[in-house]
């Protein structure tokens, strides 16, 4: 769901659409079928919903609210900073009851920490003990399915009942970049070969590979060869029109980057749903989309901090990436006519303003667009102003109040 491509990201040139030959029943129906069967009555979802996909509204907000972490780096700050406000969202958003806390995977990009998602993961479930934690997505053709089923493995062990794992199939990052994670060959790989890779992966999860198959004694752990356990519940992601009719075809929950490519949304849920095939994970479709929200206490200051991950994105878009700039920084820069634009039209995307403000455009966001869960991520240069933004909203929606836990 990530801006360039991650969490909801299938941008880079992606094409929409299924390969040739039913790629998408080849990624086996079994893929959806069992990605939560193991999952249990401890995944903390909505009454009746065994692997915590589901989750409840509370509050008057319209829909269970939940948080996309980027673990943005402003300038002035270090990444050590934004990890420690990152532990601090997570547990805000488990004291106010937002639903689940994901982290978005990208590389080379000097503005965000969130290379490692399983990583800040781990360091996330050791500061709450409720919130629901997965990837946002982890970026499948960037990791071999084995590493990527022992890592999960290992935060379901850590967690258990509370992990997602979202998956996209674009980079995360640029093409150079991508070149040096995957290693030489591997670059072209991406698309195409995604929904191969997704069965892999439900494999080693369920420890199933047929006797004959290569992988029939290679094991996942931890994982099931170990004994009874749980896995998290898989979740595809995108921003075009390949993971949505993929999730619906396979009965998985789907995750939209409406944040970054706004115009796509309503296309997509509704190829999503038209799509949808009941599964052992959903009976009926299942549709979170990422909003860039932002609240502050006056519409002024949250204008100010908003323009700061608009310049951003523009200098990221330029080839010009680099820490998220000050709200001073971004009132100064001296924006051509294309550039105002373009910030301009990427202000447009985000609701911000006051707590009540941003309530009422959520509130509108939910009922255009029938999202059963809205998955707000907060880009500005301050964390504090991030996660007191989580902390606004939550008040604005007469959500829990109780104290965050201790760090």
């Amino acid at each position: 769901m990530s801006d360039t491509g991650d969490a909801h990201g299938e941008v880079n040139g992606a094409a929409d659409g299924l390969p040739d030959g039913g790629a998408g029943d080849r990624a086996g129906d079994r893929a959806g079928e069992r990605a939560g069967e193991r999952a249990g009555d401890r995944a903390g979802g909505a009454p009746g919903d065994r692997n915590g996909i589901r989750g409840t509204a509370l509050g008057r907000a319209p829909v269970p609210l939940s948080v996309l972490d980027l673990v943005t780096v402003g300038a002035g700050s270090t990444a050590h900073d934004s990890l420690r406000t990152s532990a601090a969202i997570a547990r805000l958003a488990e004291s106010r009851g937002y639903h689940r806390h994901w982290v978005a995977e990208h590389h080379s990009m000097p503005g965000v920490a969130s290379s490692s998602p399983a990583v800040i993961l781990a360091h996330l479930a050791a500061h709450t003990s409720r919130i629901r934690l997965g990837s946002g997505g982890v970026m499948l053709p960037n990791h071999a399915p084995l590493a990527v089923a022992e890592q999960f493995g290992t935060l379901e062990a850590l967690a258990p009942g509370r992990i997602d794992l979202g998956l996209g199939r674009a980079p995360g990052t640029d093409g150079r970049t991508a070149a040096a994670l995957r290693g030489p060959g591997r670059l072209e790989e991406g698309a195409d070969d995604f929904p191969r890779r997704l069965t892999e992966l439900t494999r080693f999860l369920d420890d199933d590979f047929p006797e004959g198959h290569p992988y029939a004694r290679v094991h996942a752990v931890p994982g099931p060869v170990q004994g009874p356990a749980g896995r998290p519940p898989l979740w595809l992601l995108g921003s075009s029109g390949f993971s949505a009719r993929l999730a619906g075809e396979l009965g998985l929950p789907f995750a939209y980057a409406h944040h970054f490519s706004a115009a796509g949304t309503l296309p997509a849920l509704d190829l999503y749903r038209s799509s949808f095939r009941p599964s052992a994970v959903l009976d009926a479709p299942y549709a979170v989309i990422g909003v860039s929200a932002l609240a502050a206490d006056t519409d002024a200051e949250a204008r100010a901090q908003v323009a700061t991950g608009a310049l951003s994105m523009l200098r990221l878009r330029t080839g010009r990436p680099g820490l998220v700039p000050t709200p001073e920084e971004a009132a100064a820069y001296p924006y051509t006519a294309l550039e105002r634009e373009f910030v301009d039209g990427w202000l447009a995307n985000i609701v911000h303003g006051t707590p009540d403000a941003v309530a009422d455009g959520l509130d509108a966001l939910a009922k255009r667009t029938g999202a059963d869960e809205l998955m707000l991520t907060a880009n500005a240069h301050s964390g504090a102003a991030r996660l007191r933004s989580y902390g606004l909203i939550a008040d604005a929606y007469g959500m829990p109040a109780e104290a965050p836990a201790a760090n």
